[in-house]
Formats: structure tokens, sequence, C-alpha cells
């Protein structure tokens, strides 16, 4: 039975480099398929990992229809067993749908990877239609930690060190940029997202350059100059923060 699964997380945890690993386990095994990917950080038609990975891939724009790409490869000859859908969070509503259609009505496997919110912790439309109708959604194994070293859940975008919440929900960067006026990404744990508390403000409050950014104690409030305790590691308040 043919599937359409969303391999979902933050930034950083290896979604692309899964993408192409599968692509490769697919066409090791004599199966046909085609790559897709929108916006990736390399460019135009090419389907990247920070593991410095790459391969050609399909540019997805919001007029290009999946069902119609299968079926004229399919007219052509060309039998696709499965497809591969990275930055799949661009892609629109509609496109998740004709993917859920290829799976039902023509039996291909479509394999999915995207973020799930975008840096205002809000769901992009193309995630949250594939929640709605992903047979299964998975987070990959390898976990994207937060400067603290806990889990990250989520994506914070930083502009010039900054952390910002307010924007265009699309904004390309990466986790490592350059340039006058830099746009990057940085995943955080929810205490620290709320806080707004990036490595860059945690080694700017840092008493010394000796002091490691997970040993301060004090991070600032949103939208205030005020200070919060945060707990030491194992203080029954923690769980409480």
């Amino acid at each position: 039975m043919a599937e359409l699964v969303f391999f979902s997380g933050t930034m950083d945890c290896g979604k692309s480099t899964l993408a192409l690993q599968m692509d490769h386990n697919h066409r090791a095994r004599g199966r046909q398929g085609l790559v897709f990917t929108k916006l990736d950080r390399a460019g135009s038609a090419v389907l990247s990992s920070r593991l410095g990975l790459a391969q050609e891939a399909i540019e997805v724009d919001d007029e290009l229809d999946f069902w119609e790409v299968v079926v004229e490869q399919a007219t052509g000859g060309r039998v696709i067993d499965y497809l591969i859908c990275d930055e799949a969070q661009f892609y629109t509503p509609a496109q998740v749908e004709q993917l859920a259609r290829l799976v039902d009505e023509m039996s291909v496997d479509v394999f999915t990877f995207g973020i799930t919110a975008d840096f205002r912790a809000q769901l992009f439309p193309g995630s949250r239609r594939l929640i709605e109708l992903a047979d299964r959604t998975q987070v990959p194994q390898v976990e994207a930690l937060c400067w603290c070293g806990k889990r990250a859940t989520h994506n914070a975008r930083v502009v010039d060190g900054s952390m910002v919440v307010e924007g265009e929900q699309v904004v390309v960067g990466d986790t490592a940029s350059s340039g006058p006026s830099v746009v990057e990404y940085e995943v955080l744990c929810r205490r620290h997202y709320m806080r707004r508390m990036t490595s860059h403000a945690a080694r700017a409050q840092a008493p010394s350059p000796q002091v490691l950014p997970f040993d301060l104690d004090l991070c600032p409030l949103p939208g205030t100059g005020a200070q919060a305790l945060v707990p030491a590691a194992g203080d029954p308040a923690d769980e409480l923060a």
C-alpha cells in the first residue's frame, strides 16, 4: 500500500539528509522516482543538505501540479514509484491534496520533508494540510539541540543578531549566514524561544568568557528589561518554569 508520509521537525534535524538517503535507497532497489524541492538554501532546482550533499531536483512553484507531472511521466512510458518532496512546508494546501491523490489513485509513495512551524511558532499552511492528510507523521531520529543542550522544538529568526517574531512568513536563510544584513535561523527549546534567549543573547549576558551560556541563571523576560530567575538543572522549580 502506498503512503503519504510527513517527516517533520525543526531545522538542523537532518530532514534533507534523510530525503537524499531515501531517494538513494529506493533507486538502489530499481524503483523510479522524482525529487522536488522549493526555496532550498543552495538555490533553485537543487536539494541540499548541510552535510554538503546535494542533487538536482524539480523546483516547485505555486502553479506546479503534482498530479499532472506524474501523469505526464506515465503517459511518456515512465512509471513513477515514489516522490521525494523536500521543503514541503512551502507547498500550497492544494498541492498537498494533489500528493494525497497520487497516493490513493496511482499508488505512488510520497515522502515529504519539512518544518512544522515558522519563526512565530505558527503552522505553515502546507505543513498543516500534511498533518491533516498524511498517513503518518514522523519525527527524524536525529534531534536538533538548543544552545542550552535541551532538545530544540522551535525555529527562531535572527536578524542582525536579534531575534524577531514579526515579518513575512517566508524569508530564506540558514543556520549560518554572512553579509552586512544577516538573516539567519537558530533552533531553540521552548523556554528559550519564549524568553527570546538566543545563543548570541546568552553570550552577551555571560559575566565572563569562561562562563558557558548554559551556566547562565538569568534570562530576559520578553518585551522587558527585567530578569527572571531560571532554576538550575535538577531544581524542583524547574518543572514549573
